[in-house]
């Protein structure tokens, strides 16, 4: 017997009202994350062009000193340039170009490979430099503080833009995560200590963003498989399986549909180390239309809505 995925009479209610609940959510968060995000990214764009001299000196040498250049740089271009992008256009590793992204380089490429790579960046950006609001720039000249301020708001708009949506998925996830800690904890568990293994875990407890090892493949290989929550049932004792939980949130229908394997592979790496037994939960807010609540029916797995977190205590929470 299944708690949710066997009762698809019940489906198309839960959906809508997951959906009305995320866009509730959504409403009341969105517009005050933007306009954080809004205010750190066009501060962020400042200093770029600061440091960039306002795009008039453009090295591979500030590049080394400031990675993350990178991010505003290739906001800079006309069109705008997705990671990708950068990568394709200018022939370069994907792995340096997502370590800039993230303020580093990488330590074992060879310092001539480097200065190679880099170079291709540099040429290629400066190719597609949007001209229209960097309007300074084939004239060799400082731009005015109109024309600054302007072509920052652009470049701004732009990069925000772009992080918009890891910055709202986090957070949802974060909400989701403390919901599942609040209803824990109202009902006595608490939290294991740090670095706890699951089989290691006292009954009555629960770890957050844990790592759950499994086989790989057929070899003596393993994988870690990060799991959200992790709670071995008050019940349960030492050394049984807890149950696993993981937060899924979407803000449309198409995105879920395509990454609807992932939590497929997920079960089938731990079944395959574990047994069929083991205990995966999904818990869901947002848009799951139902052709992803059968595709993970079939799979074996069940799920919790957040707008009925009670269900829960179905898998003997």
């Amino acid at each position: 017997m299944g708690v949710n995925r066997d009762k698809p009479d019940i489906w198309d209610a839960d959906i809508a009202r997951s959906v009305d609940e995320y866009n509730s959510w959504f409403q009341r968060f969105a517009p005050d994350t933007y306009r954080q995000a809004r205010k750190t990214t066009e501060e962020t764009v400042f200093e770029a062009l600061s440091a960039l001299d306002d795009l008039l000196e453009v090295t591979d040498g500030k590049l080394k000193e400031s990675p993350s250049l990178i991010r505003t740089l290739r906001m800079a271009t006309c069109p705008p340039l997705a990671v990708d992008r950068v990568v394709g256009l200018a022939g370069v590793s994907r792995n340096l170009v997502l370590k800039m992204e993230k303020n580093k380089l990488p330590q074992r490429m060879a310092a001539a490979t480097l200065d190679r790579d880099l170079g291709r960046i540099l040429r290629m950006l400066d190719q597609l430099y949007d001209r229209d609001i960097f309007v300074w720039i084939d004239d060799r000249r400082k731009p005015t503080k109109k024309e600054r301020d302007r072509a920052a708001t652009v470049v701004a708009d732009r990069l925000c833009g772009s992080l918009a949506n890891p910055i709202i998925r986090n957070a949802q996830e974060e909400r989701q995560l403390s919901k599942i800690t609040e209803w824990l904890q109202r009902r006595d568990y608490r939290e294991a200590s740090s670095g706890t293994k699951h089989n290691e875990m006292d009954p009555g407890t629960y770890g957050l963003q844990s790592n759950v090892v499994a086989k790989q493949d057929d070899s003596d290989r393993t994988v870690n498989i990060p799991i959200d929550v992790v709670v071995m049932p008050k019940r349960a004792k030492r050394g049984d399986f807890p149950i696993l939980v993981e937060a899924k949130s979407a803000g449309d229908f198409t995105n879920v549909n395509k990454r609807r394997k992932e939590e497929a592979t997920k079960i089938n790496q731990l079944r395959d180390t574990y047994g069929m037994n083991l205990t995966f939960v999904l818990f869901l807010c947002g848009y799951f239309d139902s052709g992803y609540l059968s595709y993970e029916a079939a799979e074996g797995i069940d799920w919790v809505w957040e707008h009925r977190i009670d269900d829960l205590e179905e898998f003997e929470l």
